[in-house]
């Protein structure tokens, strides 16, 4: 078995990853959160919604089948990792964390629902959507790449500047995450808020907003700088665009007083901002199928920074 197979199934579990996370905002912003009020069953008496529970039990119960597309495509992501010649150890080992995450997540997906939508459950599920989203962009990058040692494209500043930036990046999301459970799109009417104020922790998000961007903005220049690859400089130059764009759509909704189509189209942004950010990761270094026979033959600029 070729690639050919893997290689889309890995990209298919990504997409359906991030799409967890709109269908998770369509049931926070239509109340729909307490659709099927218990967990694992939608009821008492039926692990399927019914028409008595109407459209909210139909959304709730429609973010719940999701989770099934996503373990069928885990667990075939698995098995085809697994069947692939040569077998890659480091491909079955990743596409085995991505297949136990699913279910994970769906287990606290579980206990948002039997806390009565408490917000910071619901956040560590929102947080945990962005964890397998790295999970499946690994395993989907790793794939074109060999198991030989990471060599580096870039200096060690430059790098270290670039996990700085991602830091902020995962640092902006989960305040944006503590915004949201500030905020009245509580999922459903009864559901408590985590008892912040809203404006001082949304100035928070605001403030690290312009800090992820600046950061952005002056890893693209260093790296134009060093002339580094094109593909590197690329992927920062796509993070900083995704950035203005979410940033856009963040100001908008909250002078806007939060609509509820711009909340679903920031928290899509947020999932898009994170692989953005993956992909500025991935672009610093390559990763040779085998190591080389004379290492001394090979070294990039700045490999002997890392030595």
């Amino acid at each position: 078995m070729k690639y050919s197979v893997l290689r889309p199934l890995a990209l298919a579990s990504l997409i359906a990853n991030a799409a967890l996370i709109v269908t998770g905002a369509a049931v926070r912003l239509t109340g729909s959160g307490l659709g099927c009020p218990t967990w694992p069953k939608c009821t008492d008496d039926s692990y399927t919604t019914t028409s008595e529970m109407g459209v909210h039990g139909m959304i709730e119960f429609g973010n719940r089948l999701l989770t099934f597309v996503l373990v069928a495509l885990a667990f075939a992501t698995f098995f085809a990792a697994l069947l692939n010649r040569p077998r890659r150890k480091s491909l079955i080992v990743l596409s085995v964390v991505v297949a136990l995450g699913i279910p994970g997540q769906g287990i606290v997906g579980g206990i948002t629902v039997l806390t009565n939508l408490n917000p910071w459950v619901v956040g560590i599920h929102f947080l945990l959507s962005i964890a397998l989203i790295a999970g499946c962009y690994a395993l989907w990058r790793r794939i074109d790449e060999g198991d030989a040692k990471p060599i580096p494209l870039v200096p060690a500043p430059i790098r270290h500047l670039a996990w700085i930036t991602a830091s902020v990046s995962l640092a902006v999301i989960t305040v944006g995450v503590i915004v949201t459970g500030s905020g009245p799109h509580a999922g459903d009417q009864g559901a408590k808020r985590n008892g912040l104020d809203p404006a001082t922790i949304s100035q928070v998000h605001a403030d690290l907003v312009f800090l992820l961007i600046g950061l952005s903005v002056a890893l693209w220049f260093a790296l134009r700088a060093i002339n580094a690859p094109a593909h590197t400089i690329r992927a920062a130059g796509v993070l900083i665009l995704v950035e203005f764009g979410q940033g856009i759509i963040g100001f908008v909704q909250y002078f806007t007083h939060l609509p509820v189509l711009l909340v679903a189209a920031h928290m899509l942004g947020a999932a898009i901002t994170w692989t953005a950010t993956l992909a500025v990761l991935w672009s610093l270094r390559t990763r040779p199928q085998q190591e080389a026979p004379n290492p001394t033959e090979t070294l990039t600029p700045y490999e002997s920074v890392t030595a």
